[in-house]
């Protein structure tokens, strides 16, 4: 199956693009993404998604049997098959860089393309941005309650589905972490893949120590060993009788690692066991049902951990496990658009915003129309790409990584936290234009319903 089809979409996609092509509703449009507001544990989001969104629009295509298959189907007319046929994207798409913090209402993507165009792809477009944007803010709050220590992302078993294993690889190291297991993502992205060994391992030896042996043996210049099978702290003594054995063969002991109890009781255990034995480089890794709040909770205990391997609750984000994002009209045949509807009003026109500093730190955002000439600050939203074809040459996942840790350092220090309060977050301010563009919208469509 592939995901750079159009068939990735909801079936009134077709329905409405067929409708507009009858009616002649083919002029220009453009949508904008943006989240109406933050899950109760969120103060930020960080954006990301842009370049599998950018690289899915270059290749977007139906194949000669999924157009069969429609065809087939009985559901849809000659016309829109006929437009289907050959279709490719040749719109132009402005955004955020990946790795941009963000806020509630500030649009992050805009499509202006042919209404027919810009619709069809509304689907695959939320798909992509909001899963990748989901895990990149969770892997963002673990970097910050995590500091300088190493993070490997474990979560690939738990995902839900191959692909969004490594989307969540891709977004959890532009967000900061260091490595994945997912060797897929080590594949196709260049991430560094680390990994250990897992309990069975031990168990198919009828001797730990053994099992220890072997593992060094067949991996010298990485020997991280799971201690937790049996007793761990038992463990931890075998390793100090064996570490001089091993160094005489020139193998060294990275790292240990935990995976269940108490973590950070048996890390302060085992780190006095190894200091006393003389291993004091030796590192210790922990994981097993780790999040930023549980990252926080042991460093604020003082545990002596070094690493941590973050998995389930970051990859499927479990605390807030989806995003109350909208793609939206916002403006047809240069005239601007709003949604009215209860609770879901849309701000109207093409947007930008602006993001001001104080002291380096982010102090506001202003969200603004497309030509306000009285805002300053950082524009947010760029142009990446015009009549289908990208303006630079595709950003670098390193790049990104490095941009988002900018964004991070920039966040003032009462976010730092994944407890801190709401309150703390910079001000999202509407400008004079907008709001002055949304009552003329107001006006308007007033008119048209009564008439």
């Amino acid at each position: 199956m592939r995901n750079d089809s159009l068939l990735v979409t909801d079936l009134y996609q077709l329905t409405m693009v067929q409708s507009y092509l009858e009616h002649g509703l083919t002029r220009i449009a453009s949508f904008e993404l943006f989240v109406r507001k933050m899950p109760e544990h969120r103060n930020f989001l960080m954006f990301s998604g842009l370049e599998p969104l950018l690289e899915y629009l270059e290749q977007l295509h139906l194949d000669e049997a999924e157009l069969d298959w429609l065809r087939k189907s009985g559901r849809f007319s000659d016309e829109l098959l006929d437009y289907l046929d050959g279709l490719s994207f040749d719109g132009h798409v402005d955004a955020m860089r990946e790795g941009t913090v963000f806020f509630p209402d500030e649009p992050v993507v805009r499509i202006t393309a042919p209404l027919p165009l810009a619709q069809l792809i509304e689907t695959r477009l939320i798909n992509l941005l909001h899963f990748q944007t989901l895990i990149a803010s969770k892997a963002a709050r673990v970097r910050l309650a995590a500091g300088d220590r190493q993070l490997v992302d474990f979560g690939l078993r738990r995902s839900h589905g191959a692909e969004a294993g490594l989307l969540a690889a891709r977004a959890s190291y532009l967000a900061g972490f260091d490595a994945t297991s997912n060797v897929q993502a080590g594949f196709a992205y260049g991430i560094p893949i680390v990994g250990t060994m897992a309990h069975s391992y031990i168990l198919a030896h009828g001797c730990e120590s053994e099992a220890f042996v072997h593992y060094a043996h067949s991996h010298p210049k990485g020997v991280v060993l799971l201690i937790d099978t049996y007793d761990t702290e038992a463990a931890a003594r075998k390793l100090v009788k064996l570490a001089p054995r091993l160094a005489s063969e020139g193998i060294r002991i990275q790292a240990v690692r935990l995976d269940s109890g108490d973590l950070g009781a048996h890390a302060r255990k085992v780190r006095d066991i190894l200091d006393r034995g003389g291993l004091h480089e030796v590192r210790i890794f922990a994981s097993g049902n780790l999040d930023e709040c549980r990252v926080q909770s042991l460093l604020d205990q003082g545990a002596p951990i070094d690493g941590f391997g973050v998995g389930t609750r970051m990859n499927t984000s479990s605390d807030a496990p989806y995003l109350d994002c909208a793609y939206k009209l916002q403006e047809y045949d240069g005239q601007p658009r709003r949604k009215l509807s209860e609770h879901k009003a849309t701000w109207p026109g093409r947007k930008q915003v602006y993001r001001q500093y104080r002291d380096g730190f982010i102090d506001r955002d202003i969200i603004t129309t497309v030509d306000d000439a009285d805002c300053s600050g950082e524009p947010l939203l760029q142009p990446v790409m015009r009549h289908g074809r990208r303006l630079h040459e595709p950003q670098d996942l390193k790049a990104a990584r490095m941009h988002a840790r900018q964004q991070l350092q920039a966040l003032p220090p009462g976010l730092l936290r994944p407890d801190a309060p709401k309150t703390e977050r910079p001000v999202v301010e509407v400008s004079k234009a907008l709001r002055e563009l949304a009552r003329a919208v107001d006006r308007d469509i007033r008119l048209r319903m009564a008439s």
